[in-house]
């Protein structure tokens, strides 16, 4: 989602984006740090951009983290600068170009940081037409000139499916995460500027809009009103063109029967509910400063069954954590036993700079932790696929959304690149966003195979649509 802000920065700063692999003055790496892997690839990146002869720009998480400290140990990024920087980012890159080394940015910790307010940031396009957003905040209109707060946003992929962004930051303080720290405190985006988004998403032939946070069940605390994620869902699924809206990570322990009952009755919200579980052993839980337990988490997943028998549960989990016992593993594996859901991510426990965890007692060998790994990884492997096997004979409504090797789209449970698609038969014709309900017949793992029944009625899409890649009055 921020490597789109930055395009669309980049774009309107008067830089020509370019295909990959193929020749650039300046290369922009939006590194990642959420885990080893992340920042061992981002930093591989890096490296590998400066081997092509390119000025090198590292921005993201891990410049953001590290800022100061990454640069000294990797002279090869010409300038590594923090989210501070976005606003100005063109006229830094060249700077870049220039010869010169912007001074590197200076990591802080960003929970003691206000959140950033939208009015505080500098407006970067005028004239723009969004449905559904006017001037004076109201529907239906048309901006003026800019003279507040933009999001710029350029698409870097085609195709029927795209993230949307309705909060940053996370007040949460679990042991293992050190998100908060260097993604700052929650923040809500007001509803009115996610549905002009989404209004502008839907001119670019997206269908499907994918919810995006930190914590996307904390969504509203800081507005004004109850059951804002509730009306929210609401007015996005209303967007003429939008298809299905699609919410990701929840929290077990804020998910309220009414988000349950409005994901499930809702027209156009895909029935998904993808929960931050991460253990279900109730010590573990506590240890990570986590609410829940094996059974108040059964208790959930059963409520979410009762009020969408085919809804798709998909989760997370972390094994080895510091002080597990192989009486709260096998709690986790009774869980997963239990809930029956229809994929989930198994993660081994890695120390984190700056986290909790990180000095607490009992930490276990690398070897046991990918033991468990793979043991958790394996379990999850046969329930996913029995899971799937269920669906054998049943309909799903598929968004086709890849043509490469075959009509290739995803269910209402299946999420993209993490939980599985849907492979089409009998499907000539079928075009790229064509909306289906097909017959399953089979599946591969968690992928279906699904006989063709009929092509849904396309969506009216709204004739305003905008085609500008910034849209008034959002804030990234």
């Amino acid at each position: 989602m921020d490597s789109s802000e930055i395009a669309g920065r980049l774009a309107g700063g008067g830089y020509q984006l370019v295909e990959d692999g193929a020749a650039a003055d300046v290369v922009v790496v939006n590194t990642c740090a959420f885990v080893a892997s992340a920042k061992k690839d981002s930093i591989d990146t890096v490296l590998a951009a400066a081997d092509t002869g390119a000025k090198v720009v590292a921005v993201g998480c891990l410049a953001e983290r590290y800022g100061t400290e990454l640069a000294e140990a990797l002279p090869e990024a010409d300038a590594v600068l923090g989210f501070d920087a976005y606003p100005e980012l063109a006229d830094l890159l060249g700077d870049v170009l220039d010869g010169h080394r912007p001074i590197s940015h200076v990591p802080v910790d960003r929970r003691t940081l206000l959140p950033i307010s939208p009015s505080s940031r500098p407006a970067a396009a005028s004239g723009l037409s969004v449905p559904g957003h006017s001037a004076g905040g109201g529907p239906g209109g048309t901006t003026g000139p800019a003279s507040g707060p933009v999001l710029v946003r350029k698409l870097l992929h085609a195709g029927p499916v795209a993230p949307l962004k309705i909060a940053s930051g996370c007040d949460r303080r679990c042991t293992f995460c050190a998100i908060p720290a260097f993604r700052g405190s929650f923040v809500s985006r007001p509803a009115d500027e996610i549905i002009a988004e989404a209004h502008w998403l839907a001119g670019q032939g997206v269908r499907e809009v994918v919810l995006v946070s930190e914590n996307s069940t904390s969504y509203g605390k800081d507005l004004p009103g109850e059951g804002q994620l509730e009306r929210l869902l609401a007015g996005l699924a209303a967007v003429p063109g939008i298809i299905r809206v699609r919410l990701s990570y929840l929290q077990p322990a804020e998910t309220r029967p009414s988000l349950i009952t409005t994901i499930a009755q809702l027209h156009g919200v895909a029935d998904y509910y993808d929960m931050s579980f991460q253990h279900a052993s109730e010590t573990v839980l506590r240890r990570m400063k986590r609410f829940g337990s094996k059974d108040s988490f059964l208790a959930l997943t059963a409520q979410i069954r009762a009020a969408a028998p085919e809804a798709g549960i998909r989760s997370n989990v972390i094994v080895g954590f510091p002080g597990e016992t192989e009486a709260e593993l096998a709690e986790l594996e009774d869980f997963l036993i239990g809930a029956r859901m229809d994929a989930v991510g198994v993660f081994g426990y890695s120390d984190e700079d700056g986290t909790a965890a990180l000095h607490l007692p009992g930490k276990i060998d690398q070897d046991d932790i990918d033991e468990r790994v793979e043991r958790v990884s394996s379990l999850v492997e046969e329930l996913t696929s029995q899971r799937a096997e269920d669906r054998i004979g049943t309909e799903v409504t598929v968004l086709v959304d890849d043509l490469s090797d075959g009509v290739i789209g995803r269910a209402e449970h299946q999420a993209p690149e993490v939980d599985g698609s849907t492979l089409l038969t009998d499907a000539d014709g079928v075009l790229l966003g064509d909306l289906v309900r097909a017959r399953v017949i089979g599946t591969d793992g968690i992928d279906l195979i699904a006989q063709l029944v009929e092509v849904l009625p396309a969506a009216h899409h709204d004739p305003r649509a905008v085609t500008d890649d910034t849209v008034r009055g959002a804030r990234p």
